[in-house]
Parts: C-alpha cells; sequence; structure tokens
C-alpha cells in the first residue's frame, strides 16, 4: 500500500480508503489510486482487513452440486447484491452429503467468512454447533426447516408437491406416479407432499407409484422402464426435477407413447428447456433468483447492523400449465 501511495501520489489512508470506502473518496484520487494498483500489480490483502475488523468481505456458499443448472440463478441474485455492496461470493459444493457440507462448512468458519448461505436445511449435529457458535449470519435455502438454524429464505418443497399433485387430479388424472432421486432430504419432501395430495383426494397409496431414480436424463428414463414394467396403467408422471422431466419426455419419444394422451408429465423447477421441448412441460415455477437476491439481503442487514423485519421468508411457487398435461 505504500507503494500504491507513492506512485498515486496520496496518503496511505486514502489508498485504504479508496479500496474500501469508495464511496468516500473523490473520484479523481480514486482513479488515481485504481491505475497506481493495476501498474503495480497490487492484490488488497481481505484477508488482513478481517483480521484486524473481525469482519470478512466474503461470503460461503453452499450447494449440494455444482454441476445442476438449477442453482444459477440463486447464485445470480446472491452476487447482484452482494458485489455492489463490496462483498465477495465463495461458492462450494456439498454432494448433499452432510458430513460433506460439515467439513466445507468448518473450512468457510476457518477462513473467517462473514456469512454463509447453505443450500440444506438438514446438518450433521456437529454443523449445527458450529453454525451457532460462529457468530455469523447463516442463510438456510432449499425448503422452510421446523427448527432454522438462523433465517432461511425459500419454499416448502412439500407443499409445492402436493399442489402439483391436486393440479394433476383436477386434469382428470387418476393414476399418478411420482420419480425423485434417492437419497435426497428435498425429495424426500416433496414424496411427502404427493401422498399428501393422494390422501386429501381419498386415493389409495400405492407404494409402487413412487420411483428412485439416478441423475440426470436416464434417471426419466429409468421412470418410463419402471412405470411399464410396474404401474403400466399410470396415466400421469409428476418428476421431482426438470432434467427427469426431460429425460423421461426423450424416453416416450422413443417408444412412441404420446405426451400427455398416452401419459401426462409433469415437473419441478421450470427451468427454460421445459418452454422450449415439444410438447411444453407443466411444471412447478420456483423463484430462484429472488431466493438468491433475498438470502444476500438478510445477510447484508446482519452484517451492517440494519433492522431485519423478519427471520423467515416463505417465497411460494407457482404452477405453470402447458400441453404436457
Amino acid at each position: 500500500m505504500r507503494e500504491v501511495a507513492t506512485l498515486a501520489g496520496v496518503s496511505r489512508m486514502t489508498v485504504s480508503r479508496a479500496l474500501n470506502q469508495p464511496e468516500k473518496v473523490k473520484e479523481v484520487l480514486r482513479n488515481r489510486v485504481l491505475e497506481a494498483v493495476a501498474e503495480l500489480g497490487y492484490v488488497h490483502n481481505h484477508l488482513a482487513r478481517s483480521l484486524s475488523s473481525n469482519r470478512s468481505t466474503v461470503i460461503g456458499l453452499v450447494l449440494p452440486s455444482l454441476e445442476n443448472s438449477i442453482f444459477a440463478q440463486t447464485v445470480k441474485g446472491i452476487s447482484d447484491v452482494l458485489h455492489p455492496a463490496g462483498f465477495q461470493l465463495m461458492v462450494a459444493e456439498s454432494a448433499d452429503d452432510p458430513k460433506d457440507e460439515e467439513r466445507v462448512i468448518a473450512t468457510f468458519l476457518a477462513q473467517r467468512v462473514g456469512g454463509l448461505v447453505l443450500h440444506a436445511t438438514h446438518h450433521s449435529p456437529a454443523a449445527v454447533k458450529m453454525l451457532r457458535g460462529a457468530g455469523i449470519p447463516v442463510v438456510e435455502n432449499g425448503d422452510i426447516p421446523a427448527d432454522p438454524v438462523d433465517m432461511v429464505v425459500s419454499y416448502s418443497n412439500r407443499g409445492a408437491a402436493r399442489a402439483m399433485t391436486l393440479h394433476l387430479a383436477r386434469l382428470g388424472y387418476s393414476r399418478i406416479a411420482f420419480a425423485g432421486l434417492a437419497r435426497n432430504p428435498r425429495a424426500s419432501e416433496r414424496q411427502l407432499g404427493f401422498r399428501d395430495a393422494l390422501e386429501e383426494l381419498g386415493m389409495p397409496f400405492d407404494p409402487a407409484s413412487m420411483v428412485g431414480v439416478s441423475r440426470g436424463f436416464a434417471g426419466g428414463g429409468e421412470a418410463i422402464a419402471y412405470i411399464e414394467k410396474h404401474m403400466p396403467d399410470a396415466d400421469a408422471l409428476f418428476c421431482a426435477g426438470d432434467v427427469l422431466a426431460a429425460g423421461a419426455l426423450f424416453d416416450c419419444d422413443r417408444r412412441g407413447w404420446t405426451v400427455p394422451g398416452r401419459l401426462a408429465i409433469a415437473s419441478f423447477d421450470d427451468l427454460e428447456l421445459m418452454r422450449f421441448v415439444n410438447p411444453a412441460v407443466t411444471a412447478l415455477r420456483l423463484p430462484r433468483y429472488e431466493i438468491g437476491r433475498r438470502s444476500a439481503e438478510m445477510l447484508l442487514a446482519r452484517l451492517l447492523d440494519r433492522e431485519l423485519p423478519v427471520r423467515s421468508v416463505d417465497l411460494g411457487f407457482e404452477i405453470v400449465h402447458r400441453a404436457s398435461a
């Protein structure tokens, strides 16, 4: 910083303010500092700043998967709020494994992150203890837990699955199958919502109507193969994810099954893909971007000592009806 100050012809205090509180420095001085930074290849030491202030400008985000595109809008929403406020986002993967999540959380806390966003609501006891003892704001996404660690911004998987199942029943479908990922806590909540709807409709629950499948398009094909073998009279398939629904749709086309004539298909998430396949897929639209945006706003409110009116926000969902059902 001394070298930057010398080259820019300003004080070290001006350099510090230009990098940490740019709004407090005149534009002409700020530009001189930034030009000197660029010429010298200087990288500001945010860790040193966090050690002196006991507060980091880095926010940690833990996602179940870095391959799944459904999380892209949430990441974008978080970044759009954090970046203008001078905070940066660091992303890690948990693979939907509580032990892996525990290790990632420990690593983030060791790096003195200013806050955490967790796209999970089921944690190991050790992770919960670490989170509650860390003294930093934590926002959970992915569901509405009964006992949140700190703050929550999400929607109810169980409520959304119930609503879609009821929607299919109102359309006249009476033999509805459900396909979801195995060993996924969000998919488990969606299974409960599926069963809630059947009970509400007075339809008997048949365990054979639910199938656990693998990730990706292949999982949708597995669901269709399962229906052909174990539930041949099914008239609708509710998939717990868009990629599964697309895979099911492609497999129906391969088999010569008409959709929705032979089998109606509905999905969860409403990625852009769902509007452009043929037929377009009926889906639950979830406010992924808004979840990210609101999560970041709640973190900043706590970090900047602003008033926080609520600690739990349910942003709900929307059923988008299309030709597949």
